[in-house]
């Protein structure tokens, strides 16, 4: 996910990790077995109808604890497959601080294996170009190139076992890099340089470098555009295609797909050319052909669909499969790869959102004949693909899951494109399982896909679960409570993959609501324009209505409605609770609360993001102080709980203490939870516990029913909350410290 003011770093739908708020741990794909005893609820005394016990909210117990969340789960990505059949992937460890490691299995033996040194070390393989990062390694050669975390050098590892990284640029540079591309002949990496050199509040510096591999030394190629991404070069060398844009635009907006002629010294030479995009059109994943043509996704249709072009014939981009589906998702990290070109240009392996069916599916282009063949896989999400073509064999490896299983690195190996459109669920094998958590079915709440009306006599979208406790149910006249989650974003989406967090909330008697308002991504461009100029309304709107329709479907208890979200998704649960009167409670984590703040302070890649969002500022100052939900505290009547890493660098920490302030001036009941050494989103184990049990401990207390609060984890203190309310069971608090 995550992400954004929305999106977290690590992963393909929305995020290498899956584009997933970081304080919700998800999971993506695996089995399902039986629950072993350990971790079964004792089976209830008392038992009600289909021999399950009536419980009021608070009284559900559930195995699902937020220490089992942390300590059974690491997030996969980053796939590849190797020359040799050998397999690597990256895996962030909440155990492990939330640093991110390499890993190797040997395709000899299946061995598997660190590359990355211990944590003693210090290495974390993570880069902060945009901040969000996303293609912060590549393995190839035998070699691994990364960018460290914590001093952002690229070093260069061999892939054998018990190698040592070794730095390969210059400690004092203030630059960043992301984006490796492995120009051999010349011995080089070719990558997207963002350079921070110029220091103070002066915005940094983008580029197309190269960094020499016995050197070191960093030497700009393209420069002239504020953004650069998905560089790719020609099979010979002679070209390198890339995208680019510029404020105010993201890369989901006006956006430039270029090729540059390179001379023998890999030198662009004249002017590149524009091959596609422009104006209201956004271009992604450019990829060449072992044909020589050019692979593409646009939205020039309204739809993410794949284009090719022939450059020596000077051919116009075609379509390959045109069809209202998105054969693409939002940019916020690099390393986006959805496709895959087969059999010199024949077919194509691609993931697609067809939003009239659930979750994402995996499929075959035939490129002669337009046509597409939908795989049978068993899987509803899919990371980036990583496919080796050979004469005989066809392998396919990807991160993937489904709404029933959790997160796994997964291979699907036939002999060629006759065997893989013939191929079915249990061809795919299960390499990594993000966990060993098995998860007894009973406490599973699958999701489903509900169109909604809503403002403006049009249509929104949700994917609810309704509680799931194989031992308990309400009792008569009793419904469960509703938690509206809000992506981040905006622009991204929420997705059907299995997410063991919200299973900590639906096996305990909750709802959940995952709004994909007006603005999300995978319903055509149209849909996602909805939010231009109008954060704050349409996704305010559309939140609302999703909690007023599943009210008045006698779904859920219209008396205790809460919502939260992360980053962007704060900003909407903010905004909801000021500017509207529809919900009981709240919990922003690392959300906006100062649209004005935001626009002035935020980091490069997002600094004019809100220029189309809400209107450009300083213009458009007035617009801005009436969406931020700071300016509008006084209206808020909910209690509200503030999650917030004190390193942000995207939403800076002063939001949520200066909205904290606020509810508690107002005599709001109140709490802020100040995470050290964190930053836009949570990844300390520790902290991805404290934000989860939190915010439920925060809900029971102000809407009156059990929750409980581990007491190791960091104190929680709510202000304001009525004494007889706060001493039951209310965790002891220290002093906050000063902010």
């Amino acid at each position: 996910p995550t992400q954004s003011f929305g999106m977290f770093t690590g992963g393909i739908r929305p995020c290498l990790f899956s584009l997933l708020l970081p304080c919700q741990v998800t999971v993506l794909c695996g089995v399902i077995l039986l629950l072993p005893a350990c971790l079964q609820c004792s089976a209830p005394a008392a038992q009600g109808a289909m021999g399950k016990q009536q419980a009021n909210l608070g009284e559900w117990d559930s195995p699902i604890s937020s220490e089992l969340i942390v300590s059974k789960v690491l997030r996969l990505g980053s796939a590849s497959v190797l020359a040799n059949g050998d397999i690597t992937w990256v895996e962030m460890r909440p155990s492990e601080q939330g640093r991110s490691v390499l890993m190797h299995r040997s395709a000899a033996d299946g061995a598997t294996r660190d590359v990355t040194p211990e944590p003693s070390s210090g290495f974390n393989l993570r880069t902060r170009v945009h901040e969000y990062g996303g293609g912060e390694h590549l393995a190839a050669g035998g070699k691994v190139y990364f960018s460290n975390f914590a001093d952002q050098l690229v070093y260069v590892q061999e892939l054998a076992l018990g190698s040592t990284p070794v730095a390969l640029t210059a400690a004092d540079a203030q630059q960043r890099f992301a984006n490796y591309v492995l120009d051999e002949p010349r011995d080089r990496l070719v990558v997207v340089c963002e350079d921070h050199s110029k220091g103070g509040d002066q915005e940094a510096s983008n580029s197309i470098a190269a960094i020499d591999l016995s050197s070191g030394t960093v030497t700009q190629l393209v420069t002239g555009h504020d953004f650069f991404s998905s560089l790719v070069l020609s099979p010979d060398g002679s070209k390198m295609a890339y995208v680019a844009w510029d404020h105010p635009n993201m890369p989901w907006d006006d956006v430039l797909l270029l090729v540059a002629d390179l001379d023998e010294a890999g030198l662009p030479v004249g002017q590149p050319k524009l091959v596609a995009g422009g104006k209201d059109t956004s271009v992604q994943q450019p990829q060449w052909g072992a044909d020589g043509a050019l692979y593409f996704v646009s939205d020039a249709s309204g739809w993410w669909n794949l284009y090719r072009t022939r450059l020596e014939q000077d051919s116009q981009p075609a379509a390959l499969m045109p069809m209202s589906a998105e054969f693409g998702s939002p940019p916020w990290l690099f390393g986006l790869h959805s496709y895959e070109v087969l059999q010199d240009g024949a077919a194509v392996l691609a993931v697609f959102d067809d939003p009239a069916a659930a979750g994402s599916q995996l499929g075959v282009i035939d490129t002669h004949t337009s046509s597409l063949t939908r795989l049978s896989t068993g899987y509803s999400s899919f990371g980036k693909l990583a496919v080796l073509q050979g004469n005989d064999s066809l392998t396919i490896v990807t991160v993937a899951g489904s709404p029933r299983s959790a997160q796994a690195l997964v291979k699907l190996q036939v002999p060629d494109l006759d065997a893989l459109l013939a191929s079915s669920p249990s061809d795919w094998q299960v390499l990594k399982p993000s966990t060993d958590l098995q998860l007894d079915p009973g406490y599973i709440s699958e999701p489903r896909s509900i169109e909604y009306p809503t403002e403006g006599g049009v249509t929104a979208f949700m994917n609810f679960y309704p509680p799931a406790n194989k031992h308990y149910e309400f009792p008569p006249g009793q419904l469960p409570a509703l938690l509206v989650k809000i992506h981040g974003g905006p622009t991204s989406a929420a997705s059907t993959q299995f997410s063991i967090s919200y299973h900590f909330w639906t096996s305990r008697g909750f709802a959940i609501a995952d709004v994909n308002y007006g603005g999300s991504t995978g319903f055509g461009r149209a849909y996602r324009n909805r939010l231009r100029g109008n954060w704050g309304v349409t996704d305010v709107d559309d939140c609302c209505a999703a909690a007023r329709y599943l009210a008045d479907q006698g779904l859920v208890d219209g008396s205790r409605l809460c919502i939260d979200g992360g980053s962007a998704g704060g900003y909407t649960t903010l905004a909801v609770l000021a500017f509207r009167d529809v919900f009981n409670a709240g919990s922003s984590h690392y959300g906006v609360a100062d649209a004005e703040l935001l626009a002035q302070h935020t980091h490069k890649f997002e600094s004019r993001y809100l220029d189309l969002l809400i209107g450009p500022y300083p213009a458009d100052k007035e617009l801005y102080q009436q969406r931020s939900p700071i300016y509008s505290a006084d209206k808020i009547s909910a209690p509200v709980a503030l999650f917030q890493g004190d390193e942000d660098k995207i939403v800076p920490p002063e939001q949520s203490v200066a909205m904290w302030q606020a509810l508690k001036a107002k005599g709001l009941p109140t709490a802020l939870m100040m995470y050290k050494g964190e930053q836009h989103g949570f990844r300390k184990a520790e902290n991805i516990r404290s934000s989860l049990e939190g915010e439920m401990y925060f809900y029971g207390q102000v809407l009156g029913f059990k929750a409980s609060y581990s007491p190791e984890l960091q104190a929680m203190t709510i202000d304001n909350l009525p004494e007889a309310v706060a001493a039951a069971g209310a965790p002891a608090a220290s002093p906050k410290e000063e902010l």
